[in-house]
């Protein structure tokens, strides 16, 4: 079992910054990939972007250039860095990971007013 706690979300206006953190707990030596998923009021989950254990990173065409995936293997954490953050950036952001099992934490709230 792999345990996921996401923080730092909030309000920000547009063309501001929030960094995510995702802290792993439990059997995080199984933890293969890492990644953000999102969702926006009405609309299907996303996903955002991922990081391999080997540090591989890979982002949505709707972030590049804007947001930052990063990863702490020691102390078992996943960050995004959120930069030039736009009204359509609104939405629950969820930290995943698999094991190849995957796991979801429950959420944390990014919220840009247009």
């Amino acid at each position: 079992q792999v345990q996921l706690v996401e923080s730092g979300g909030g309000l920000v206006q547009p063309g501001g910054s929030l960094r995510l953190s995702c802290a792993a707990s439990g059997s995080v030596f199984k933890i293969i990939n890492m990644a953000w998923y999102r969702q926006a009021p009405g609309k299907e989950r996303e996903w955002v972007s991922r990081i391999t254990k080997a540090g591989i990173t890979a982002y949505a065409d709707f972030v590049k250039d804007r947001f930052t995936i990063s990863r702490d293997n020691a102390k078992n954490t996943v960050h995004l860095q959120m930069n030039s953050l736009k009204s359509e950036d609104t939405a629950v952001y969820y930290c995943y990971a698999s094991t190849p099992y995957p796991y979801w934490g429950q959420g944390t709230q990014v919220t840009v007013p247009s």
